[in-house]
């Protein structure tokens, strides 16, 4: 009986040990916090939290601050891939696996992902001593290639038949050594499809590796999937691989190349994710073309109760009033008529400023603007002041500002068509052409004057 009372509570000893994560950086940075996540998908959930202390080591006699710190995973925490975030943004964190066994490493908290090395975990070590033989063995059959492309006259066949075994070899052992651990199915996904000939075409060397690019990749492996290892591949295809300088066929590559990443991905949720993920990727550079093409081919079919309708509408919101969109409309009263943005037609061009009464900015900047539009006589200007009240600005328009579309917007800052169009400071500018789209948004006085004298 006693030896079956210690066999339960060693099984339960060790179903519920409490693994740690440890990091050490040098140099030791500013920052003072280090939070830990678990990827799944394209989100990242918080796990845990703790602070960077600094210590003092000895290299070469000379003391060399450090920084260290230790996580405890929760007892219930599952492997899978996990991020130490010590930044907020650029190279700020460190991706590892966490399988049942602690994990600890050193790294260089500038090049996190380039100059780390595991100290525990077995799984951690085997995949970053892939990693170094495989990119080793690949970069040396990529150097031969590129060698042929540049000089086709170079009899490298050998050579390339040699290095391209050795790929194999290390890709095959890897592939054994990983078997049924945590790692195997990044190992299986990280291989090339090379081609076994050497090439002599650069068009052939670039369509091998744009058709061969998701050979190993399994869209429905939720082990890839829950870690940044696909998203990864995903950037590299859509930014990278399918990049020209021609701003027109960069546009159509992207929308092929989103074809191609969206085909493989057969399950709803996941596809979802990873729109969201992309419409966000473009946010960055607004690329208004493509995040329309994303919702209107891609988003807007998912099942309607997949589709994340605060998503949506905080994203039309977002770029309602950015360069290509038709300015939101809006509606005032003008000498006892009611208007519409959308209907106004009564010049070629608009600019709207929004402004105030109580803008010292505004007021160098509008009577200049009102002299210059004196000669445009086929544009107009619709004024939005933004006021607590219309005492001053019913008077300063009335002697100011003859013969433009003035509209008294209350509430000030909380007025719903400023926060519609973003407004956060005075003055603030917009051009429209005859139907309303917005033409350009200059950021200063002078660069609605440029803009102007070009039309």
């Amino acid at each position: 009986m006693k030896n079956i009372l210690a066999i339960i509570l060693l099984i339960s000893s060790i179903s519920n040990a409490q693994y740690a994560v440890k990091g050490s950086m040098s140099p030791k940075i500013k920052s003072d916090w280090v939070i830990l996540y678990k990827l799944e998908g394209t989100k990242q959930v918080f796990v845990n939290n703790t602070t960077i202390k600094t210590d003092s080591i000895l290299v070469g006699g000379k003391k060399k601050a450090v920084g260290n710190f230790e996580i405890k995973l929760p007892a219930s925490a599952k492997p899978g891939a996990y991020r130490a975030r010590y930044r907020l943004e650029g190279a700020g964190f460190v991706d590892f696996f966490y399988n049942n066994e602690n994990v600890s490493f050193i790294f260089n908290p500038d090049y996190p992902q380039e100059a780390i090395a595991f100290q525990e975990s077995l799984e951690n070590k085997l995949y970053n001593s892939y990693m170094k033989d495989i990119s080793m063995a690949q970069q040396k059959l990529d150097s031969i290639q590129v060698a042929v492309l540049q000089d086709p006259s170079l009899d490298l066949k050998g050579y390339y038949q040699k290095t391209y075994h050795k790929v194999d070899v290390v890709q095959k052992k890897y592939n054994q050594e990983a078997k049924d651990k945590y790692i195997a199915p990044f190992v299986k996904a990280s291989a090339r499809s090379n081609p076994k000939e050497i090439l002599t075409s650069a068009n052939d060397y670039l369509s091998n590796i744009k058709n061969t690019f998701f050979d190993t990749l399994d869209f429905s492996n939720n082990v890839l999937i829950n870690s940044s290892f696909l998203t990864n591949r995903i950037l590299d295809y859509v930014f990278y691989i399918n990049f020209s300088d021609d701003e027109v066929q960069q546009q159509i590559l992207y929308k092929k190349s989103i074809e191609t990443v969206l085909s493989k991905i057969k399950n709803d949720s996941y596809k979802k994710d990873i729109i969201q993920f992309l419409i966000e990727k473009f946010e960055d550079s607004k690329n208004i073309e493509i995040i329309d093409y994303l919702f209107e081919n891609h988003y807007n079919k998912l099942p309607t109760g997949l589709q994340d309708q605060k998503f949506k509408a905080e994203k039309i919101a977002l770029f309602a009033v950015e360069v290509g969109r038709i300015a939101p409309d809006f509606s005032w009263n003008e000498n006892g008529r009611n208007l519409n943005l959308s209907t106004l037609n009564d010049a070629d061009q608009y600019v709207v400023v929004f402004w105030s009464t109580a803008c010292s900015h505004c007021l160098r900047e509008i009577p200049k603007l009102y002299t210059y539009m004196k000669d445009k006589t086929t544009m107009k200007v619709i004024a939005f002041a933004l006021e607590d009240d219309g005492f001053v600005w019913n008077t300063y328009k009335e002697t100011n500002l003859q013969g433009w579309h003035n509209i008294l917007g209350l509430k000030k800052w909380k007025n719903e068509t400023a926060k519609t169009y973003q407004v956060y400071s005075t003055p603030t500018y917009l051009i429209l052409d005859k139907n309303k789209k917005i033409i350009a948004k200059p950021n200063e006085f002078n660069d609605v004057l440029a803009f102007l004298d070009k039309i």
